[in-house]
């Protein structure tokens, strides 16, 4: 239930810091007073989009504040799964700029109007005169039944049987997309693997390929290099035969001085180098024989290479192979999606079967209860001066499963005899439809734990009896509720355990509303001018004083 409520700068409001109490509030004042700057102020509350223009002269941005005790409604994990303080009194807050920037707060923590309304929505409900679409709406009028028929825990439990069901089916739709696309994919992927495997990267270096093309495209040179090195050794008088003679006169007299002798030594290693480098360029001069089909086959395979790594935007053969393992898994991935969407497909087959049975036992604890709620319906309106009012509750099958079952619901309405009853949408009466959402929220409160319900005007249209009837059932809706009504009979207002007045005055050279309580003779005065008006006489006093007790 609301608390308190405080409003700063706010339409016609500086401040003003509001106390409610549990049970049935009134609300009253002429016409134009800032009754209507309430509601807007709540509405901020609820999460609705911000009226800039609301704003107040006083500041450069509004404030709106609620204090709600949330104690008693298992409310502690919603506060988890959002990562906010829980406390049973919980502030929320909603400050709007002029600038045209609004934020929300929850217990001083700032968070996303989303979040913000869907707390407070659950909470707190304004229901005007105006406001009884959702009477027609297909979700209010199936909870309504479920609230009625006392099947909301079978609702529960079918609904988080679908929420799965409907996740599989979700990922079911998105596998096979995929597989649509792998599927045509894997042909392609194919080709590349069998172009790759072609080149037998495994086994070939094509690094070592590329220096042995290089090799014989370049054979002339190194013939002539291998023989020039050749010549330069070997020949008559070349550097082999005279360090050969030298090394001979050395080894005569290497015993006479031991530095001649290291030498010789030296001048010998370099001989068996030299000898070793020559008839190491001799077997290589030797190996360089140009075959045109070898040269043919292996500028081939080295463009079939580079094409590879052009194609495919790599650098090098390893980077090759890695293309080729991740081609290779491609086939895998699709093996594994299809065995995915053949268990998904088993999966939802059996989840629609529970869903069936399930569907079928909610549809039909609906329709055993339907006799009975249609009974009570008929008395409440009744209460409310809707005699000869029908308001039927036609249950069908579905042809496929959704949220809310295999139901189908129509409520059909007439507000007189001998008018056949059509369905509720198609009718048109804002009174008579405002009674019955009162007749039907004052049984949905005694079946749940509702929070707070703000009714505005709801009574607009009537009179006498009626609104005394009203009155009534707004107070007993008090008894296990919040219930805060916004009135203009003194039939309601004399009802109320609490009583609001809203008033507006020029207050230095402007006009400011105020919002006070009333005490018990200031109630009295207050239903007494709703009855008489301005002038307040003795009769109305008295019929105030009569209606109040």
């Amino acid at each position: 239930m609301i608390k308190s409520l405080r409003i700063e700068n706010f339409a016609l409001i500086d401040s003003v810091n509001i106390q409610f109490d549990g049970g049935f509030t009134v609300i009253t004042g002429e016409t134009g007073s800032g009754k209507s700057i309430l509601l807007n102020a709540l509405n901020l509350i609820l999460g609705e989009r911000a009226n800039f223009s609301v704003i107040g002269e006083l500041k450069d941005k509004s404030v709106v504040e609620a204090e709600i005790d949330i104690s008693g409604f298992n409310m502690k994990n919603f506060f988890e799964a959002n990562q906010l303080d829980y406390f049973d009194l919980t502030i929320v807050r909603r400050e709007i700029y002029k600038q045209g920037r609004s934020r929300a707060f929850i217990n001083d923590i700032p968070v996303q109007l989303n979040i913000l309304k869907e707390l407070t929505g659950g909470l707190i409900h304004i229901h005007s005169q105006y406001n009884t679409l959702e009477l027609k709406d297909k979700d209010f009028q199936l909870r309504l039944l479920d609230v009625l028929a006392g099947t909301l825990k079978k609702r529960t439990q079918f609904q988080n049987v679908f929420a799965g069901y409907q996740l599989k089916k979700k990922e079911l739709t998105e596998k096979s997309l995929l597989l649509a696309e792998s599927s045509s994919k894997i042909d392609y992927d194919s080709f590349q693997l069998t172009e790759l495997q072609a080149l037998d990267l495994d086994n070939i270096d094509y690094q070592a390929m590329k220096q042995e093309l290089s090799k014989f495209e370049n054979a002339d040179e190194l013939l002539a290099s291998f023989g020039a090195l050749l010549n330069l050794l070997e020949m008559d008088g070349g550097v082999l035969q005279q360090l050969g003679q030298v090394n001979t006169t050395l080894e005569k007299n290497a015993s006479i001085d031991p530095v001649l002798n290291d030498l010789q030594k030296r001048i010998a290693s370099v001989l068996i180098e030299l000898k070793d480098i020559s008839s190491e360029a001799e077997e290589q001069s030797g190996s360089i024989s140009i075959d045109p089909r070898q040269l043919v086959e292996l500028s081939s395979k080295l463009d079939s290479f580079n094409k590879a790594t052009f194609k495919h935007r790599v650098q090098n053969q390893e980077e090759l192979l890695h293309l080729m393992e991740d081609l290779n898994g491609s086939s895998d991935d699709l093996a594994q999606l299809e065995g995915d969407i053949a268990r998904l497909t088993y999966e939802i087959q059996l989840e629609e079967a529970k869903l069936i049975e399930l569907g079928e036992v909610l549809h039909n604890a609906r329709k055993k209860s339907i006799p009975e709620i249609e009974t009570r319906i008929t008395k409440s309106l009744n209460e409310l001066k809707l005699v000869n009012t029908i308001l039927e509750f036609r249950l069908s099958k579905e042809l496929k499963l959704t949220k809310f079952g295999i139901s189908n619901l129509e409520i059909y309405f007439s507000p007189n005899v001998g008018l056949p009853p059509v369905p509720i949408h198609h009718a048109a009466s804002g009174g008579e439809l405002s009674r019955v959402m009162l007749a039907l929220q004052s049984l949905m409160s005694q079946k749940i734990q509702l929070q707070t319900i703000l009714f505005d005007e709801i009574d607009t249209g009537v009179s006498g009896d009626v609104a005394q009837k009203i009155g009534q059932t707004l107070k007993s809706m008090g008894a296990g509720m919040q219930v805060i009504a916004i009135t203009h009979l003194p039939q309601v207002a004399a009802k109320g355990e609490q009583h609001l007045s809203v008033s507006k005055a020029i207050i230095d050279g402007r006009t400011q509303s105020s919002v006070i309580e009333l005490d018990m003779a200031a109630r009295i005065e207050e239903t007494a001018r709703l009855m008489s008006g301005d002038e307040i006489n003795e009769a109305a006093l008295a019929n105030a004083k009569a209606l109040m007790s």
